[in-house]
């Protein structure tokens, strides 16, 4: 009888490309039983490169245990499952070879490739940051446990670094913010950002991308009038302290609004820009699936994947969780407005609440709404408002982006 295997493979880079590894574990499909469980530092590399070579190790493994069996392989990279399947293609040259090195390992036909969430391949997604934690911390550039354990042929250095791998998770275990009641603990005081989306601008009312880079658009005379309401709202609130603006126009003008009513200066963040959309910039959703179908598939299916000549929502959120941390830093116990973006606001109360990125697609924020979040020392943040925008009920504020 054959026999079954299941294969959960995930891959991650910190800075996409940056410090990268990939995870994989091998179980026996009819028992549920771990066989392996495998992880390797890569250096700087891509998530994608580091998806697939997760990919490529766990089938490796899982030939090593019987290469006659069937394979079911489980990731969360839809892009991947995709491709893999012959559904997509691979546009990419160092995609392609590392498709084939994957398709190579089995006989055509032993292994088909499953889409999972990212909560049902946690197994996978732990060694991935383990291994990363580890290599940073101490150099480790591998983990290899077999049945829990190293197996008899493992050679002594491998070993060694399985040990090695296990004591450092207790390092690694004990550097990791705790959980916190908000509240209840006395951490000292929190930065607060009061993140506040621009005005209306005449793209976002015909609810076109417009993302960094492309045409920079001023605010609509809408706009205008909701940007007055929400410097009014911040006035009768009080509090603020500073207010840090995205370089783009229409969140300038609508910061240099509010700065008049606050009598305070507007600094300008380059990290709180809008997503670049690249060549998708100025066009409606509806053009975007007309002209540009297998490629607004594939982004919608992964916020690994950046427009054509844009960005990924995955890098965008590397390079505005810089910017918030840098201004925690050079902020303590500020309340600071921040005025930017849809993308770079969803992606600060995703990191605040501790949700996926992918939650970004179900959040609505209204113009010149405010979402309030906290900053503690000790790591940990809290939301203490989302999308309020009772202050421009009186103003149309029409959603788009």
């Amino acid at each position: 009888m054959t026999r079954s295997l299941i294969v959960e493979a995930d891959g991650g880079s910190r800075g996409n490309p940056g410090p990268a590894a990939y995870g994989a574990v091998v179980r026996d499909a009819v028992t549920g039983a771990v066989l392996a469980e495998l992880a390797e530092y890569l250096g700087e590399v891509s998530n994608n490169v580091a998806e697939y070579r997760g990919a490529i190790a766990g089938l490796e493994h899982a030939h090593e245990v019987d290469p006659n069996a069937n394979v079911e392989m489980r990731l969360d990279s839809k892009l991947i499952v995709e491709q893999m399947s012959g559904r997509w293609q691979i546009k990419h040259p160092d995609m392609r070879v590392l498709a084939k090195r994957a398709r190579d390992v089995f006989p055509p036909g032993h292994v088909t490739y499953t889409w999972v969430p990212r909560e049902r391949n946690r197994l996978a997604d732990r060694l991935v940051n383990e291994m990363i934690d580890a290599a940073l911390a101490r150099g480790d550039v591998r983990i290899l446990r077999l049945d829990g354990q190293p197996a008899e042929d493992v050679l002594a250095e491998d070993i060694v670094g399985s040990i090695d791998v296990e004591r450092s998770r207790a390092v690694v275990e004990a550097r990791r913010t705790p959980n916190v009641m908000v509240g209840w603990a006395d951490v000292g005081p929190p930065t607060y950002t009061v993140l506040a989306r621009h005005g209306a601008t005449a793209l976002s009312l015909e609810k076109r991308f417009s993302g960094r880079g492309g045409f920079d658009a001023p605010l609509a005379p809408m706009g205008e009038q909701q940007a007055l309401a929400l410097a009014a709202e911040v006035a009768v609130r009080g509090g603020i302290d500073r207010i840090v603006s995205s370089p783009l126009l229409r969140t300038r003008q609508t910061a240099l609004i509010v700065a008049d009513r606050m009598g305070l200066p507007v600094e300008v963040e380059d990290g709180f820009a809008e997503c670049a959309f690249g060549d998708w910039d100025g066009h409606t959703f509806a053009e975007v699936r007309e002209r540009w179908p297998s490629e607004l598939e594939e982004w919608l299916s992964s916020t690994e994947v950046p427009p054509p000549g844009g960005e990924s929502f995955a890098a965008c959120r590397n390079r505005v969780e810089a910017s918030r941390a840098a201004l925690v830093e050079r902020c303590p116990g500020e309340r600071v407005l921040v005025v930017s973006h849809v993308t770079p606001i969803k992606v600060l109360v995703a990191e605040a609440v501790g949700a996926p990125l992918v939650s970004l697609y179900r959040m609505e924020l209204p113009p010149c709404s405010l979402s309030t979040l906290a900053w503690f020392p000790d790591g940990n943040a809290s939301m203490f408002s989302f999308a309020e925008a009772a202050h421009v009920r009186e103003v149309p504020a029409p959603h788009g982006t």
